[in-house]
């Protein structure tokens, strides 16, 4: 496995590539409430980001091996839905929670963010999935550092959410990023302390854990790319991408719409 160290030039690029996916999430978030249809929302963020930003919508017309092409410029996942859900013309309504998935390319160097969008007011258990989730992210988040290892972040992860009574989605990870969309190392959600790849200063990767309310078990629907879970029970996902540094981390994908750090519960 070869891990790119990225140059202080990449790294700035990185820099301004990932607050402006950031960016885009800001953009959208007063759009997103009851009756807007997540094809409305992929057709908003995509003139933002081409006419605005001047950025190019990473996942339009991408195409890793063994799939078809992507047919948007975002990835909107509602409820049940895990990742990769495709915009369509199914309207949002009270009580959804709806993760937007941004990924953007300037310069020719990848930003790439997600966030849970609340519709209305979800209930209390819908929050608190979201909640936990976006926790265990940071969680993760923080135990980056060069000479950690990758386990330590999976390990960070999955020890929070199991303890919330929460299952990990394990067929899906983070990844490298860079001038590709999608480079080495995986950066698993689940794993064991002081395993894995030991993390060296300009490594460059996103973490984002897909954590369900129910069990893990997950299926593709027919378009090819919307991920489900198998029992119909919620799903949350945030997304963060982090360079390692010396003494610890800098998350690249901030901007002034982000929600902050949380205080860590027990």
């Amino acid at each position: 496995m070869t891990v790119s160290i990225k140059t202080p030039p990449e790294i700035e690029k990185m820099r301004v590539a990932g607050k402006l996916a950031s960016e885009v999430l800001d953009y959208i978030t007063p759009f997103v409430k009851p009756g807007v249809t997540t094809d409305e929302l992929d057709a908003l963020c995509h003139d933002y980001m081409v006419n605005v930003q001047g950025v190019i919508p990473a996942p339009l017309d991408y195409a890793p091996p063994g799939y078809s092409p992507y047919p948007k410029s975002i990835c909107t996942s509602v409820n049940h839905q895990v990742c990769h859900g495709v915009p369509g013309p199914k309207r949002l309504k009270s009580g959804d929670i709806v993760n937007i998935d941004v990924t953007v390319i300037k310069d020719e160097y990848h930003g790439d963010t997600s966030r849970m969008f609340y519709v209305s007011d979800p209930g209390i258990q819908a929050r608190r999935l979201c909640e936990v989730t976006y926790e265990s992210m940071w969680r993760g988040i923080e135990e980056i550092k060069a000479g950690k290892h990758l386990g330590d972040i999976g390990h960070a992860i999955q020890r929070f959410a199991e303890r919330h009574g929460y299952s990990i989605v394990r067929e899906f990870c983070g990844h490298g990023i860079g001038a590709k969309f999608h480079e080495e190392p995986q950066v698993l959600h689940y794993g064991q302390l002081s395993t894995g790849l030991r993390l060296k200063a300009g490594m460059i990767f996103t973490v984002e854990p897909m954590i369900n309310a129910g069990k893990a078990s997950i299926r593709q629907m027919a378009d090819g790319w919307t991920i489900v879970t198998k029992d119909h029970s919620l799903s949350a996902q945030w997304e963060h991408t982090v360079l390692v540094t010396e003494t610890g981390y800098e998350v690249l994908t901030l901007s002034a719409g982000a929600p902050p750090k949380p205080s860590f519960h027990s």
